[in-house]
């Protein structure tokens, strides 16, 4: 995805800094990851900075002679997939000089050995880049006439994320505990976002505790879904609430990491990832981003639980930005 606005759970989402505002420290993150790569990141900071929806980006390349659909713009930004053919080059070369990039600068990436075809995709993903770029996010919250303040601050989170046989994403659990900063809220609108290649019509929601499932929406290209938590009773401004839910995936390939962007900081979180017994990494490492256009960092190995199958992470309080698990398949 966070908190990505405080209404939302962006699961599997990074937040990504305001694209309007073009200061140094944007431009500084967008010359690293031009410089060091990988292709898909560097895409997907030069699309960020220059605040262009992908629907825009596509009419930018129609107008110089190429066709390129948003989906597979939004796949080769994710690092779902890799442009190769002819025409997909020419569009790389088209946006160099739409997104104001110097010459060569995303041929090159693509040219470096760093960003094989066979490298894994990031889990992580803006969620600034699903609302501005597809508009994808945007329109399902507006369905749901979700506010951009849902009127809630989350104290704690803990999110159990469990792998499958197949090595996929099999589903998710969320404990949440929120407080309430003003009169009437009764409800919170969870966003998951599956790994590349998912189907979001046959995920399914599960109100586990203090709430029940309320209206759900999905768009089946980008893997997005959102669904309304009901709390069956209205908060006042302080009160605090807990509830859990889960959302039950494995409709993508294989998973190689589980991300989660934070809009605000404050709160504790708690990350736990689960593995079949018959299917264990080689080896999980924790990692952080200070915004999707940054590289990553923070870098650390972490135990796998031999008797649990497990890898963890707790951050005692959270800063904006980004914090995940990853894992190395054999």
């Amino acid at each position: 995805m966070p908190q990505a606005p405080q209404h939302a759970d962006a699961a599997a989402v990074a937040t990504a800094e305001p694209v309007a505002d073009r200061d140094a420290k944007p431009d500084q993150e967008l010359n690293a990851v031009l410089n060091g790569g990988p292709f898909h990141v560097a895409l997907r900071a030069a699309i960020a900075a220059r605040g262009l929806p992908l629907q825009r980006v596509q009419h930018h390349l129609s107008r110089h002679g190429v066709k390129v659909g948003v989906t597979s713009l939004s796949y080769w930004q994710q690092g779902a997939r890799r442009p190769q053919r002819p025409e997909s080059l020419r569009a790389v070369r088209a946006l160099e000089e739409i997104l104001q990039l110097p010459e060569e600068s995303l041929i090159r990436l693509l040219a470096d050995g760093e960003d094989a075809a066979g490298e894994r995709p990031p889990a992580a993903r803006s969620y600034r880049s699903l609302v501005e770029a597809d508009g994808v996010l945007a329109s399902l919250l507006a369905d749901l006439e979700a506010p951009v303040d849902g009127g809630l601050h989350t104290l704690g989170l803990h999110e159990r994320i469990r792998i499958g046989a197949r090595r996929e994403l099999a589903g998710r659990e969320a404990q949440h505990i929120v407080r309430a900063h003003r009169d009437g809220v009764d409800r919170f609108v969870a966003v998951y976002h599956g790994d590349p290649g998912c189907t979001p019509d046959l995920m399914r929601v599960q109100a586990l505790e203090n709430c029940r499932t309320g209206r759900v929406r999905a768009h089946h290209d980008t893997g997005v879904l959102v669904a309304e938590l009901l709390f069956g009773t209205r908060l006042r401004s302080g009160d605090t609430f807990l509830f859990r839910y889960g959302v039950e995936d494995g409709t993508a390939g294989v998973s190689h990491e589980y991300a989660r962007g934070f809009r605000q900081a404050g709160g504790q979180y708690a990350l736990q990832v689960r593995f079949d017994g018959r299917q264990l990494p080689l080896r999980c490492h924790r990692f952080v981003q200070h915004s999707a256009a940054a590289p990553r960092s923070g870098r650390q190995e972490l135990p796998l639980s031999p008797l649990h199958h497990s890898a963890h992470l707790v951050e005692p309080r959270l800063r904006t930005g980004i914090v995940g698990i990853g894992w190395d398949w054999e």
